[in-house]
C-alpha cells in the first residue's frame, strides 16, 4: 500500500524493490511522530520533542563503513581509510536486505544534499524506522510538495536496522554494516539503530562526488556577517572543539553547523538542519539550541528524562556522553533562510590542546593551513576513557577522516587552492589548557576565545603586532584588546618553563611523526611547513 505525496513514474518497485508492507512516502512531521508514538519507537517529551534511545549503537560504527571496489573507483578511493567490499559481497547483501525487508512498512523521504542548486543531489531514503524517516527530513534539505512531482533521486540510502549482515557472505567486518556503491548509485546500512549513519553516508557521497567539480566539502560550520554573506567564515573542528558553539554567534547569521560545499560561487550548505550534542548544554550558554531540545518534532537521542515530567537531564551520560538533539535549522532565530554564503573570507580551525602548549589564536599561512588541516589535531584528556592517563593526541585528517573516501591531498589541495584564488585568512584556534596541560593547567577562557575570534573576523587582528611561534613557525598576536597578554603566550603562563619545553618538544615530534605519511604527497612548500 502506498501511502503519501510520491512521484507515480518513480516509486520503490521501480526500482526493483518489492513486496513491502505498507510504504509511507514523503510523510511531514506530525504524521510522522504519530507513526512512530503507535510503533513504539520512542516517546512524547515536553513540548512535543521526540525522545528515542538507539540501542547498542549510540554512535557511528566507522570500521563497518565500506565501498565497494569497482573499476570506476578503484584508482581515486583512499582504500587505507575506507575498507573494501567486493561487488559479490554487495550484491548478496542487497539481494538479502530486499529478501528481509518483504512483508514490513518502510519510510521514504524523497530529500536533497546541498542548498545550491547548481551542486545538490537528489537522494531517497528508505528507512526501516519511522523516526528515522523524521531524522533524515531534518537533517537533508527539503524539496517544496510541488517539486516532489518531478522528483527523481540520483542516489538511495536503504537503511534497514533490524537486519543483520553476515560477514562471510556479505564481505564485511560484523553484523553492522554501511555499504557504499557509486556505480549502483546505493548505499545500505544495516545493524545499527544510531541515526547518524544516515546523515554521514550522504556527507561521504558528496566528498567523493564534489572534489571531480572543482568543490571543496568541509566538515565545518559556517556563519556570515548581518546582511553581508561575502564576509563569510567556516570553522573546522573536532568533536569537542567547538565548532557549533563559536559558529552560534547571535551577532552573526548561521548558515550551517556541520557539513559545507566551497565552490566557485561561494560557500553552501548540505544540510536543512543542525545535530548538536547536548551534554552540558546549558539554557545560559547557548539560549537557541537549548530551545530546541523543547520544540515540536526534535529528536532528543539517548538522554535520560524524568518519567513523569519528561524533563531532560543534560548532565547524565549513563546511556552515552554522545547524546544529541536533531532540529530543522530553521529552528535557530538567525539561521539563513537561503543556507548560502560568499567565499569564506576567514577559515578557523579549531583544536583542544589538552598538552598546554598551542596558543588561543595563530595566522597560518596557505602553506601551514594545509599543514594544519591535514593534521587535523585535537587531544583526549585523560578520565574521558578508560587507561587514558595522560593527553594523547587525536589527528583526523581534513578534520573528519571517516567521512574522506579520496587520499586527503586531494582535500588538502583544493583547500589552498581556494584559500590562494580568494584571498582567505587562516586562523589556527586553541580552545584547550592554558598554564599546564589537562589536570595541572585551567581551561582556556570561553570570553577570551570569542574576543579573540571577534578580532579576528572583524579585522582587528589584521592591524596587530606578531611573533614568530618557536615551535610551529605561525604567528602569534603579541596583544590583542580585552584579552591579558599572558594568555597570548603559552610558555609564560607556565610556572615551570623547563617543562613546557618538554611538552612542546614532545607534541611537535607527534605531529611529524603523523605527518610523515603525507610528505610523499606534498610540496616543498608544504614539506618545509611541515618540518619547521
Amino acid at each position: 500500500m502506498t501511502i503519501g505525496r510520491v512521484n507515480p513514474k518513480f516509486r520503490l518497485e521501480d526500482q526493483g524493490i518489492e513486496g513491502l508492507g505498507q510504504v509511507h512516502y514523503n510523510l511531514m512531521e506530525p504524521a510522522l511522530v504519530e507513526i512512530a508514538i503507535k510503533r513504539g519507537e520512542g516517546t512524547l517529551g515536553r513540548g512535543g520533542a521526540f525522545l528515542v534511545t538507539t540501542g547498542k549503537f549510540t554512535g557511528r560504527s566507522p570500521k563497518d563503513k565500506h565501498v565497494v571496489r569497482t573499476d570506476s573507483v578503484a584508482d581515486s578511493i583512499w582504500w587505507e581509510n575506507n575498507a573494501a567490499m567486493s561487488p559479490e559481497g554487495f550484491d548478496a547483501l542487497y539481494a538479502d536486505m530486499l529478501a528481509h525487508m518483504k512483508g514490513r512498512d518502510y519510510f521514504v523521504q524523497d530529500l536533497v544534499g546541498g542548498a545550491d542548486p547548481a551542486h545538490s543531489i537528489n537522494v531517497r531514503m528508505v528507512t526501516e524506522l519511522a523516526w528515522h524517516g523524521l531524522f533524515i527530513r531534518h537533517l537533508l534539505r527539503r524539496p517544496d510538495r510541488s517539486e516532489l512531482n518531478d522528483f527523481t533521486a540520483d542516489f538511495t540510502v536503504i537503511n534497514c536496522p533490524s537486519f543483520q549482515a553476515d560477514p562471510k557472505r556479505h564481505d564485511c567486518r560484523s553484523e553492522t554494516v554501511i555499504a557504499m556503491n557509486f556505480d549502483r548509485k546505493l548505499i545500505l546500512i544495516g545493524g545499527t539503530e544510531y541515526a547518524g549513519e544516515n546523515k554521514k553516508s550522504v556527507f561521504t557521497l558528496l566528498n567523493y562526488l564534489l572534489p571531480e567539480k572543482g568543490i571543496m566539502p568541509m566538515h565545518c560550520s559556517a556563519n556570515h556577517a548581518p546582511g553581508n554573506p561575502v564576509d563569510t567564515a567556516v570553522f573546522f573542528g573536532l568533536s569537542g572543539t567547538g565548532k557549533t558553539t563559536l559558529s552560534a554567534d547571535p551577532e552573526r547569521v548561521l548558515i550551517g553547523d556541520d557539513e559545507h560545499g566551497w565552490s566557485d560561487r561561494g560557500t553552501f550548505n548540505f544540510e536543512g538542519g543542525c545535530y548538536a550534542k547536548t551534554i552540558s548544554l546549558s539554557e545560559e550558554a547557548e539560549p537557541e539550541i537549548y530551545a530546541t531540545t523543547t520544540r515540536f518534532g526534535t529528536i532528543i537521542e539517548n538522554m535520560i528524562f524524568d518519567p513523569e515530567t519528561f524533563e531532560l537531564d543534560f548532565e547524565d551520560d549513563s546511556l552515552t556522553a554522545n547524546m544529541r538533539c536533531a532540529y530543522p535549522l530553521d529552528y535557530i532565530s538567525n539561521a539563513s533562510a537561503t543556507a548560502l554564503g560568499g567565499h569564506p573570507k576567514n577559515i578557523i580551525m579549531l583544536t583542544c590542546d589538552a598538552f598546554g602548549v598551542l596558543p588561543p589564536i595563530a595566522r597560518l599561512t596557505p602553506a601551514q593551513a594545509m599543514y594544519h588541516f591535514l593534521s587535523g589535531f585535537t587531544a583526549k584528556v585523560a578520565g574521558t576513557e578508560r587507561g587514558v592517563t595522560e593527553p594523547q593526541p587525536t589527528f583526523s585528517t581534513c578534520f573528519g577522516a571517516p567521512f574522506m573516501p579520496r587520499r586527503p591531498e586531494v582535500y588538502g589541495n583544493l583547500l589552498r587552492e581556494k584559500i590562494a584564488q580568494h584571498g582567505a585568512t587562516c586562523w589556527l584556534v586553541n580552545t584547550g589548557w592554558t598554564g599546564g596541560a589537562y589536570g595541572v593547567g585551567n581551561r582556556m577562557p570561553i570570553k577570551a576565545t570569542r574576543t579573540l575570534l571577534t578580532a579576528a573576523l572583524d579585522g582587528t587582528l589584521a592591524h596587530a603586532e606578531y611573533r614568530k611561534d618557536a615551535n610551529f613557525g605561525f604567528e602569534v598576536p603579541k596583544s590583542v584588546p580585552g584579552v591579558p597578554e599572558l594568555l597570548l603566550d603559552p610558555r609564560r603562563t607556565w610556572d615551570d618553563k623547563a617543562a613546557y619545553d618538554r611538552q612542546a618538544a614532545k607534541l611537535v615530534q607527534m605531529f611529524a611523526d603523523n605527518f610523515a605519511q603525507y610528505l610523499p604527497h606534498i610540496d616543498d612548500d608544504v614539506r618545509a611547513a611541515a618540518i619547521g
